[in-house]
């Protein structure tokens, strides 16, 4: 893999910033933003009521903790636009999720907000390695989801040339890196991992493709998945993270240099890292719930979001800004199974050190009389196909989950595209437990 640090001039000031610089421009900001959704969003003005707290009891970057959490759920009751600090007039792009699980949270955007975020994505592109005149493939999909957007914008601001493909028909992505010849793909990697079936498939050698970088992110990854996917395409594998409650993709990002956890942008978001069952906070380096809040935006801000994602903050090495660990799991995604806590990334850990297995993978959860089961559904590779051999890697991966897990699981193999696909996020549980 080609060296990719940065050249100096390359770095915005900020990202080279004394912590006590950054520290006095977090407080400035945050207290605009605490004044500005306390005046203009009746969501923000009622609940900071409720608790008794106004903007001016902020005297320190501390003193947000005095002030209460935003959730999903706060988005959910308050749709479409009930968050809102901005008339609806004022918006020049509106974002939503999916709405799987109930309603969709709905997101809007000023149009000084595209700009920053277009901004914060090209920062975060740079730190991976990009650079302006790189063509970039977004796999990422576009519509209401903000992944495909944010990337793209972001990448034309950045100065490069964008090949909107969207997520989907995998073999015509294979055709399109092989003609067009991108430095840069932005995707799941959870889909990687389809488009290097599909390059395997057409007899292609994925080491000799065009692409340097893979800007992955979207779900939770492990570093087994990075290793494999960097070894795979013969590139650099680095991880951005966002939400759109938040703002999408471009949050925070790793730097290429160092891959040592994502820097969070911190000009523009103050974490906070929480006890997730009582809220408390917590200290830097203590493994938490990440806890966001917005310095900057004008349509929708958000005080104290939690993400339920897990992670801790770092010290920052590649930049000046902290770092927040690559994301472990989230806490609503978290199974107990007899009594133990249980991620879907530490399975995937467990599959990429058996030989014979594919990375593709489903976590079926059951219930036997009183007592849940669980079932690992994975892929066994072509070379790995026959019964004989299927038999030894169910073995070997049951091993692996009880002795570094600490869960019995079953185990079934499947053939070659045997498990679901993702074309987006992908859907690691699937629960098949009674309804109680």
């Amino acid at each position: 893999m080609e060296n990719l640090s940065p050249r100096a001039g390359e770095l915005e000031a900020i990202e080279i910033a004394s912590r006590e610089e950054i520290s006095v421009l977090q407080l400035e900001r945050m207290k605009w933003t605490l004044t500005h959704a306390y005046e203009n969003s009746p969501f923000y003005h009622k609940s900071f009521d409720e608790l008794g707290v106004h903007p001016s009891d902020l005297k320190t970057l501390s003193d947000i903790a005095k002030f209460p959490f935003t959730t999903k759920k706060d988005l959910r009751d308050t749709y479409p636009f009930g968050m809102f600090a901005v008339p609806r007039e004022r918006l020049a792009r509106i974002h939503a999720s999916s709405g799987t699980t109930g309603k969709p949270t709905v997101v809007g955007y000023t149009a000084r907000d595209v700009e920053t975020w277009a901004s914060l994505v090209a920062r975060s592109i740079r730190a991976s390695g990009g650079r302006a005149g790189d063509l970039v493939h977004i796999a990422y999909g576009y519509g209401l989801f903000t992944g495909g957007l944010g990337a793209h914008y972001g990448a034309e601001k950045l100065g490069c040339t964008v090949v909107p493909v969207s997520g989907g028909m995998t073999e015509r992505q294979v055709a399109l890196i092989q003609d067009f010849k991108p430095r840069i793909i932005m995707v799941t990697p959870s889909y990687m991992l389809s488009i290097l079936d599909e390059f395997r498939r057409q007899g292609l050698n994925p080491r000799e493709s065009s692409l340097a970088v893979g800007i992955f992110g979207a779900e939770p990854w492990t570093n087994a998945m990075r290793e494999e996917i960097e070894h795979a395409f013969d590139m650099h594998a680095v991880d951005i993270y966002g939400l759109s409650e938040v703002m999408g993709p471009g949050v925070a990002s790793e730097c290429v240099e160092s891959k040592d956890g994502l820097h969070i942008w911190e000009d523009h978001f103050y974490p906070e890292i929480i006890d997730p069952v009582t809220g408390a906070a917590l200290p830097d380096g203590e493994i938490g719930e990440l806890v966001l809040t917005t310095l900057t935006k004008e349509g929708l801000p958000i005080i104290r979001y939690r993400t339920r994602d897990l992670t801790r903050l770092l010290p920052g090495t590649a930049r000046s800004m902290r770092r927040m660990e690559k994301i472990t799991g989230r806490s609503d995604d978290m199974m107990i199974l007899r009594g133990v806590n249980v991620f879907p990334t530490q399975i995937e850990e467990q599959i990429l050190k058996c030989r014979g297995l594919a990375p593709h993978f489903q976590i079926e959860l059951t219930r036997s009389g009183r007592m849940d089961d669980m079932t690992v559904h994975v892929e066994c590779t072509l070379e790995a196909a026959d019964e004989t051999a299927r038999n030894v890697s169910a073995r070997e991966l049951t091993h692996h989950i009880k002795n570094i897990v600490g869960v019995t699981t079953k185990v079934m193999v499947h053939s070659p595209g045997g498990v679901a696909r993702s074309e987006g996020k992908a859907k690691r549980i699937v629960d098949n437990r009674p309804r109680e």
